[in-house]
């Protein structure tokens, strides 16, 4: 699959989510949304893949004040934070986030570690505890609908743990946690693959949205092709 039809499928993945009949990619086209899945409820969502650029806000007038200041801008400058708030009355933002996709035949699987991958099923008492002691508000573990793929340390912890939330037009939205005492030994990356693989082998079209550096090194590590990202903002 080349990269302008894996775009065309993350652009449609994310015009579904806009909750709007008229959403399109534009530069910049803004939808009045207020039940949009591209932000929190009553926060502005912008969404770009490739140069172009999807945006959704809560009201009427919150969008012609979102379309007039941001008219005229690339794509890139509209999920910068910074941009945001020197002309809009912005009071908080999320984001920006990377939105990387992989490809059916692009995925580079990891180097040996030494520790086979198990499974567990959503909600094992094992991902709990994996949740507690490490930061899982970004990793979204607690999504997933999947088989979750999981390094142990030769005992019942886990250490490392990926899998997927099955996200409308066949997207497969990537999740993983690493234990912070387990990082930089390449666990994220043999889970996360394994993870993918799975997406790959049913068909869906794997996201990895990551602001981390090193969640961003891991996904490109295995092929992913950062292809956009996605800013919210909160108007005053």
């Amino acid at each position: 699959m080349s990269i302008d039809a894996t775009a065309g499928r993350a652009r449609a993945l994310w015009q579904e989510l806009a909750a709007a009949p008229d959403a399109v990619f534009g530069t910049p086209g803004v939808c009045v949304a207020p039940a949009s899945s591209l932000a929190p409820p009553s926060w502005v969502g912008v969404v770009t893949i490739g140069e172009t650029a999807l945006i959704t806000a809560p009201t009427a007038p919150a969008a012609d004040s979102v379309r007039t200041a941001l008219s005229g801008l690339p794509a890139d400058r509209l999920t910068d934070p910074a941009t945001a708030t020197a002309l809009l009355p912005v009071s908080d933002t999320l984001g920006p986030a990377v939105l990387a996709y992989l490809a059916p035949d692009a995925l580079r699987p990891p180097g040996p570690t030494g520790t086979p991958a198990e499974r567990l099923t959503p909600g094992d008492a094992a991902l709990r505890a994996l949740s507690e002691e490490a930061d899982a508000g970004e990793s979204g573990l607690e999504e997933i609908t999947s088989p979750v793929f999981v390094v142990r340390d030769g005992g019942a912890r886990v250490l490392a743990a990926a899998g997927y939330a099955h996200w409308p037009r066949d997207t497969a939205h990537l999740c993983v946690l690493t234990a912070p005492d387990a990082r930089g030994r390449g666990l994220a990356r043999q889970v996360a693959s394994e993870a993918t693989a799975h997406a790959l082998a049913a068909g869906l079209l794997p996201q990895w949205r990551a602001r981390p550096a090193a969640s961003r090194r891991v996904a490109a590590a295995l092929g992913y092709r950062e292809l956009g990202a996605q800013l919210s903002v909160r108007l005053r």
